[in-house]
């Protein structure tokens, strides 16, 4: 079950429609049962609605902790992310001319890259900015590589050398904890089918009881579909609804730009291993 296929607003509405009617199925079966035997209690089977409800409520917790975790750990990504390629960008001071200007040119461009990705609404369009970021990394690490084998004992190039390791490192990390790590299908299909079973069994209830269809139904329905919404909107980063906030890359992309096209200045930008 891929839930990026279905916006968002689709998945809000559609979601609403179901509760609703499942909830007058459920009023349906009731119904007839009553109709069939006056023998059916409405405390029993308000037990059972119960506990289908309070089911279908510790799913949603469940996905929505999933999801808020994974939230907290992109936010605090892009913080990591943003000073590994600073001390990266400032450390790229020991590679030799012309390949210093071109690292920092290279930089620049990747921080581009990953903002794009953040921007971007569509996951194609992510996985064309990831690409990119994939080549300029291999282009960092090739001058890297080459200039550490004309002294394979230098400690700068060593300490240039570890920085892009980190940068490289914490890309992974995020894309695998942004992109990758999704709630599995399985989680979704057991939540709608709680879902179902717990209004059924609302709707049952209420024909047990004998009562008129519930005006408080819509309700019922736009509550479970707010929260549903919600998840869905935290496990994909691309839907644009609630977004991490990618100002700690924008800011570092800033002085970048003040340090000017050549690379030369590069004081505005910390290095965080100074603090």
């Amino acid at each position: 079950m891929n839930m990026d296929v279905v916006p968002i607003g689709v998945l809000f509405v559609a979601t609403i429609a179901l509760v609703i009617l499942v909830f007058e199925v459920g009023c349906r079966l009731g119904a007839a049962s009553r109709r069939r035997s006056e023998n059916e209690k409405e405390s029993p089977v308000a037990a059972i609605a119960g506990s289908l409800l309070a089911l279908a409520a510790f799913m949603l917790a469940f996905a929505f902790g999933i999801v808020t975790d994974r939230y907290d750990a992109r936010k605090a990504l892009v913080i990591e992310e943003a000073n590994a390629i600073g001390t990266a960008y400032l450390r790229s001071d020991f590679m030799p001319e012309p390949d210093r200007g071109k690292t920092a040119n290279l930089l620049r461009d990747y921080v581009d890259s990953r903002l794009a990705v953040a921007r971007s609404k569509d996951l194609g369009e992510v996985s064309k900015y990831l690409a990119e970021a994939n080549v300029i990394q291999r282009e960092l690490w090739g001058m890297a590589v080459v200039n550490a084998r004309k002294d394979m004992n230098s400690d700068v190039a060593a300490l240039y050398i570890d920085a892009l390791n980190a940068v490289f490192n914490i890309h992974a990390t995020r894309v695998a904890v942004a992109v990758q790590s999704r709630i599995p299908a399985g989680i979704w299909f057991v939540l709608y089918i709680l879902v179902i079973l717990g209004t059924v069994g609302v709707g049952y209830q209420t024909a047990i009881a004998g009562s008129v269809r519930s005006r408080s139904t819509p309700l019922l329905a736009i509550s479970f579909s707010l929260v549903i919404a919600l998840i869905a909107s935290l496990d994909r980063p691309q839907s644009g609804f609630i977004k991490v906030s990618q100002q700690p890359l924008a800011d570092l992309r800033a002085s970048m730009v003040e340090n000017g096209a050549d690379g030369d200045e590069k004081t505005s930008v910390r290095d965080p291993d100074r603090l």
